[in-house]
């Protein structure tokens, strides 16, 4: 089962989930611009964080056989301090970069005034770089705020097959797709989607424009939650071609609207070069 996880913070993650991931079928991820859990208190912070989405998580994801690419936004949970707000002037340097494959995360988070003119903002430009966006729904009122995203989005000018609306669940999924937009599910152990809701949605609403990831950070979250999904439809009775078609080729086709998504069709076996170093940094703790 090839495997492209199109949405997965991996900067929060190990090694040993980089293994695991390569031995499920993993050969692709985007890693979309987060935030830390705690505050960030300057925009200096922020580029410092671009910075290794662009270089190091590139170099240790290849280290292990998976190809990797990034989105990069100022996140609507952020866009809510005027501390971090000066980022959305810096980010046009950011979204020129060969690796970057959308505009992202982008949406709400409480629906305030100051999300509202962010996710304007950097919807305008994805369509000034010809960029796909990844737009956040939030975990409150997500039906409200769902239909509000997708007024800015209409509002906005972009072509809705350039959008995809992630954490989605069964009752937002009809209105997105209606809306021509590309649908997003977040497969988590306790919260958001399941594997086995996912395949139940899946039957309803078949499997164009549809992206299923493990969006797997620092919480309770699990990197391997995209096979564990492909296996339930295989155990449902959808064929190899379908499950294919989710978590291979919908990927490939919503980010390489980017023109940069430069997949390797052979990569380099999952055996970390241990003469290779980032900056001086090599994943290699010490000598054998």
């Amino acid at each position: 089962m090839r495997i492209f996880d199109p949405h997965i913070h991996m900067t929060s993650r190990t090694t040993d989930d980089y293994e695991a991931m390569y031995a499920a079928g993993v050969r692709a991820l985007v890693e979309p611009a987060f935030w830390l859990g705690q505050p960030r208190t300057s925009p200096e912070s922020f580029y410092d964080y671009f910075d290794a989405l662009l270089g190091w998580e590139p170099y240790r994801a290849a280290q292990h056989g998976i190809q990797h690419f990034c989105t990069i936004a100022l996140n609507p949970k952020e866009a809510n301090d005027p501390r971090c707000v000066p980022v959305l002037d810096e980010l046009p340097r950011y979204l020129a970069k060969d690796r970057v494959v959308a505009v992202g995360e982008i949406g709400y988070d409480s629906m305030t005034p100051e999300e509202d003119d962010a996710l304007a903002r950097q919807l305008r430009l994805a369509i000034h770089h010809g960029l796909p966006a990844l737009v956040h729904t939030p975990h409150r009122d997500k039906a409200a705020g769902t239909r509000r995203t997708l007024d800015v989005v209409k509002e906005s000018g972009i072509d809705p097959a350039l959008v995809v609306l992630d954490h989605l669940n069964e009752l937002t999924v009809g209105i997105v797709l209606q809306s021509g937009c590309w649908a997003g599910f977040s497969i988590y152990p306790r919260t958001k989607m399941s594997e086995d809701r996912m395949v139940e949605v899946l039957k309803e609403h078949g499997t164009e424009r549809v992206l299923v990831n493990s969006a797997a950070d620092w919480g309770r979250s699990d990197p391997l939650k995209t096979r564990r999904t492909g296996d339930a439809m295989l155990a449902a009775g959808f064929d190899k071609a379908a499950v294919e078609r989710v978590l291979w080729d919908n990927p490939v086709a919503f980010f390489g609207q980017s023109g940069r998504l430069e997949l390797d069709p052979e990569p380099d076996a999952p055996e970390p070069d241990e003469s290779s170093s980032f900056e001086g940094n090599s994943i290699r703790r010490g000598g054998a």
